[in-house]
């Protein structure tokens, strides 16, 4: 029906994960599809870019942008999908924080080429060669997008209206909002997280929680850990002390660690921050008094060796959306 509202989808700087999670609402797509013109989605449809810039502007009436901005195409991208769209979702993890590609900013952009193009083990490249934005082919000029020296999240770019979280966002979490759209809901206030809970990930938590004291941390291949019992008690780095609720703490259901994909809780602003001010709190270096101050810091490093990688672990989903956003080395 042409009257149907449009929705499109796009990605920038991330894997396809959150057009799987889109596709995973099973049956629920045929819905989506009786109640909008699904018109764009790179990896779906065969749209093209002229197609979005001949639209009126706000012709498009929710665009679920995934993917954080990491070359020129994905800036242009995202304002054109700006200017067409009502309203502008920052869709999933990628998007809203940054998420892994985000942790390429603790490096340049000299070092990232250098490390995938000259120094890479599997490469074949002889003559040395770097990728340009502009290169002479025997068919004419050869363009490709900038690749910017940091990776930047959606809203630093241009305005967004909401955030949905996740890594990807959960199935259930994007119908909840699709249909309240359907149904004309109102929506709540622009900048909102939807899709997903205020607090942190341990209040839908059902493992039996008691005072934390750490003198041990693991990696999650050393031990299995118990089924009942919090994981981080049982000394394994558990993100969902800083993690946003409303994915139903599948990982943990599954005896798996909470990594930290759906952002940190309503009024944090920097989740590894958060994460590492509680391990502060709850690590046990036994009895010190009388000990020497050195000796003091040895139990402590002693304890957190165990994490071979504080960025990896801390701000796997959120350094560009971070108070750190990163260090161009």
């Amino acid at each position: 029906m042409a009257d149907k509202p449009k929705l499109s989808m796009y990605w920038a700087a991330s894997c396809g994960g959150c057009e799987v999670a889109l596709v995973n609402l099973n049956e629920k797509i045929l819905d989506v599809d009786a109640a909008f013109d699904f018109m764009f989605c790179p990896c779906l449809l065969d749209t093209k870019k002229k197609d979005i810039e001949a639209l009126p502007d706000g012709a498009i009436a929710i665009t679920l942008f995934n993917g954080a901005i990491r070359t020129a195409e994905n800036e242009e991208m995202a304002h054109l999908l700006r200017k067409k769209s009502q309203v502008l979702i920052a869709f999933g993890s990628c998007s809203a924080e940054g998420c892994i590609p985000g942790l390429a900013n603790f490096h340049s952009r000299d070092a990232l080429m250098k490390a995938v193009y000259l120094d890479n083990p599997t490469i074949d490249n002889p003559g040395r060669i770097l990728p340009q934005p502009e290169t002479k082919v025997p068919e004419g000029m050869l363009h490709i997008p900038v690749f910017f020296d940091k990776v930047r999240t959606l809203a630093e770019v241009t305005d967004v209206d909401f955030f949905i979280p996740g890594c990807p966002p959960e199935p259930h979490q994007i119908w909840n909002v699709v249909s309240a759209v359907v149904a004309g809901a109102p929506l709540p206030p622009k900048g909102s997280v939807i899709g997903a809970g205020r607090s942190a990930v341990c209040e839908e938590c059902d493992r039996k929680k008691e005072d934390k004291k750490i003198s041990r941390l693991f990696r999650t291949y050393e031990i299995i850990p118990e089924r009942e019992p919090c994981l981080l008690e049982q000394g394994l780095i558990c993100m969902g002390i800083a993690t946003r609720d409303g994915c139903g703490a599948l990982c943990p259901k599954v005896n798996m660690p909470c990594t930290g994909c759906y952002g940190p809780p309503e009024g944090v602003m920097d989740q590894g921050a958060k994460m590492v001010a509680a391990l502060g709190s709850i690590i046990d270096i036994g009895d010190t008094k009388g000990l020497a101050e050195e000796e003091i810091y040895q139990r402590i490093d002693a304890i957190l060796g165990a994490i071979p990688d504080y960025a990896g672990m801390f701000y796997k989903y959120s350094l560009p959306g971070s108070i750190l956003k990163g260090r161009i080395a």
